[in-house]
C-alpha cells in the first residue's frame, strides 16, 4: 500500500469514527456519565475506593455507554425513517444552536442500515455489561436490579420499539431514565437509597427533561407531522407554557421539599442557589421571548450547573 493510499484509508476511518461519534451525540453521552460522578461522590469516603465498588461502577459504566449509544442511534434511525429529523433540522441547520452535522443520517455520511446495526450491537453490549454488573455486585438489592432492568428495556423505547414518545409518554420516560442513571449504580454499589441520593437523582432527571421540553417545543411541526405525540404537540402553545412552568416548579420543589422536611441538610438549598436562579431565568426568558432553542441552550447550562452544585455539596458534606 502506498503512503497516499494509507493516508486516504486513515482519513476515511477517522471520518467514519467522527460520523458515529456524532450519531451517538457524544457530548450528551458525556453529560449522562456525570451521573456516575455524582453517585460516587455521594458514597461514604471509605467505600469509594473499595475494589467491589470500583468494579461495579466500571462494569455499569461500560454498560451505560452501550445503552446510551443505542438510545441515541435508534432515535436517529426512527427520525430519519419518519422524516421528523429532516423537518426539525433543515431550517435549524442555518443556526449554531442546532447544526445539521449532528445528524449524519441526514447528511448522508451513514446509512440507516449501518446505524440500525450499530444501535442493536450497542444495546447488546450494554445488556452484557449490566448483566455482569448484577452478577458481580455483592449488593443484590431487588429494587436496584429492577431499576437497572427497566432502564435497559425502556430507555431505548423512547422512539424505537414501543416508541413511547409517540404515545405521549416520552417526558415521563426521560425523567425516569435520566434519574435512574444515578439511582441504579448507587443501589448496585451499596444496596441503599438515601433521601439525598434520590433527591440528586431527580435533579439530574429534571435537568435532562428541561432540555428536552424546550427542544420538543421547537420541534412541534415536525413531530406532529411524524406522529410523535410530545406534550408540546398534544397541547396548545399556552398549555405547553403551563406544562413547562409545572416542570420548572417541580424541579425547584425537589430541592425545597426534602430540605423543609429535614430529609436532607438545610444548606443543600444554599449550594443549589445557582441552579435555582438559572432555572427561573430559563423559564422567564422563554415566557418573555418564546425562543425555544435559546431556552434549550440555557437548559444545557443549567443542567451542568446542577451537576456542579450537587458535586460541591457532596464533597463538602461527605468529604474527599
Amino acid at each position: 500500500m502506498t503512503a497516499s493510499a494509507s493516508l486516504t484509508t486513515s482519513t476515511g476511518i477517522m471520518k467514519t469514527f467522527g460520523s458515529f461519534a456524532r450519531l451517538v451525540k457524544y457530548q450528551f453521552v458525556l453529560d449522562f456519565f456525570l451521573a456516575l460522578i455524582i453517585m460516587w461522590t455521594a458514597l461514604e469516603p471509605a467505600s469509594r475506593f473499595a475494589g467491589d465498588t470500583l468494579l461495579t461502577l466500571l462494569f455499569f459504566g461500560l454498560g451505560q455507554a452501550g445503552v446510551l449509544f443505542a438510545v441515541m442511534t435508534l432515535d436517529d434511525v426512527t427520525g430519519s425513517k419518519d422524516g421528523s429529523d429532516s423537518a426539525n433540522y433543515q431550517d435549524a441547520s442555518k443556526t449554531q444552536s442546532r447544526p445539521l452535522k449532528r445528524k449524519p443520517l441526514l447528511t448522508g455520511e451513514l446509512t440507516v442500515r449501518q446505524a440500525q446495526l450499530y444501535g442493536y450491537l450497542s444495546l447488546a453490549f450494554g445488556a452484557l455489561w449490566w448483566t455482569i454488573t448484577i452478577v458481580h455486585t455483592p449488593n443484590k438489592s431487588l429494587w436496584a436490579i429492577l431499576i437497572t432492568v427497566l432502564l435497559l428495556t425502556l430507555s431505548v423505547q423512547y422512539s424505537w420499539g414501543l416508541k413511547l414518545s409517540y404515545r405521549g409518554l416520552g417526558e415521563l420516560l426521560l425523567l425516569f431514565s435520566a434519574s435512574a442513571f444515578v439511582l441504579a449504580p448507587y443501589g448496585l454499589a451499596t444496596g441503599a437509597l438515601p433521601a439525598l441520593v434520590l433527591t440528586e437523582g431527580l435533579l439530574f432527571g429534571f435537568g435532562q427533561l428541561l432540555i428536552a421540553g424546550y427542544s420538543n417545543t421547537n420541534d412541534i411541526s415536525g413531530d406532529a407531522a411524524a406522529g410523535r405525540r410530545t406534550i408540546a404537540v398534544l397541547t396548545s402553545a399556552r398549555g405547553n407554557k403551563i406544562f413547562l412552568g409545572i416542570l420548572t416548579a417541580a424541579n425547584l420543589l425537589v430541592i425545597v421539599v426534602p430540605v423543609v422536611t429535614g430529609w436532607i441538610p438545610w444548606w443543600f438549598v444554599v449550594t443549589a442557589a445557582p441552579l435555582i436562579v438559572l432555572r427561573l431565568r430559563q423559564y422567564g426568558s422563554f415566557i418573555h421571548n418564546g425562543h425555544a432553542l435559546l431556552a434549550r441552550s440555557r437548559g444545557v447550562v443549567t443542567f451542568r450547573t446542577t451537576v456542579a452544585c450537587v458535586l460541591l455539596f457532596n464533597v463538602i458534606h461527605f468529604g474527599l
